[in-house]
C-alpha cells in the first residue's frame, strides 16, 4: 500500500552525518540553494529511511510488542513465517532526479521477479521487490530494487 515520505532537512542532515557524507549539497542549505539543484539534496541511499514512514514496516518498534533490537529478549528478523533463514541479498538504486528537501514522495512497492536456485546448502528463493518513489506531480524520482534470499529445506 502506498505511503508518503516527507523529505525534511533535519532527516537528510542526520542521515548524511550518520553515513559520513558531508557534501555541502547534503548539509548546507545556503550552498545547496545556490547550486543547480536549488535545495539540499539527499545522499544516494537516503530513500531507505522511508521505511520508517511505512505503517506496515515490520522492523519498526511498536509499544508493547517485542522488537528485534530491544535486547530484552531473543527476537530475530532472520526467519520467514515458514521458519526458513532469510537475508538481504542485493540493493540497487536508480535515480531519475535528485531527492530534494521539501518534496513529499509517494512510495509504492511491488513484487518483481521470483526465482528458485539450488545452492550448496539447499533450495534458495530469490524475491525481488521494486519500490518506486514519485514526487507530488507523479514523476518518478527513484526506483529501488532489492532482493530477499530465503533458504529453505535441504534438498
Amino acid at each position: 500500500m502506498p505511503y508518503t515520505f516527507p523529505i525534511e532537512y533535519g532527516h537528510v542532515l542526520t542521515f548524511a552525518r550518520a553515513v559520513g557524507d558531508l557534501d555541502p549539497l547534503n548539509t548546507d542549505p545556503d550552498q545547496a540553494a545556490a547550486s543547480e539543484f536549488g535545495a539540499v539534496i539527499a545522499p544516494p541511499t537516503f530513500v531507505v529511511a522511508s521505511a520508517q514512514f511505512d505503517p506496515d514496516y515490520r522492523l519498526r518498534p511498536r509499544p508493547g510488542q517485542p522488537w528485534m533490537g530491544s535486547g530484552r529478549s531473543a527476537t530475530s528478523s532472520t526467519e520467514s513465517a515458514a521458519g526458513n533463514r532469510v537475508l538481504h541479498g542485493e540493493q540497487h538504486f536508480e535515480y531519475h532526479q535528485p531527492v530534494r528537501v521539501g518534496q513529499r514522495l509517494t512510495v509504492d512497492t511491488r513484487l518483481g521477479d521470483v526465482t528458485e536456485k539450488q545452492g550448496r546448502s539447499g533450495r534458495m528463493t530469490l524475491q525481488e521487490m521494486i519500490t518506486e518513489y514519485r514526487d507530488e506531480a507523479g514523476e518518478l524520482v527513484v526506483t529501488s530494487r532489492s532482493v530477499r534470499v530465503e533458504f529453505g529445506e535441504q534438498s
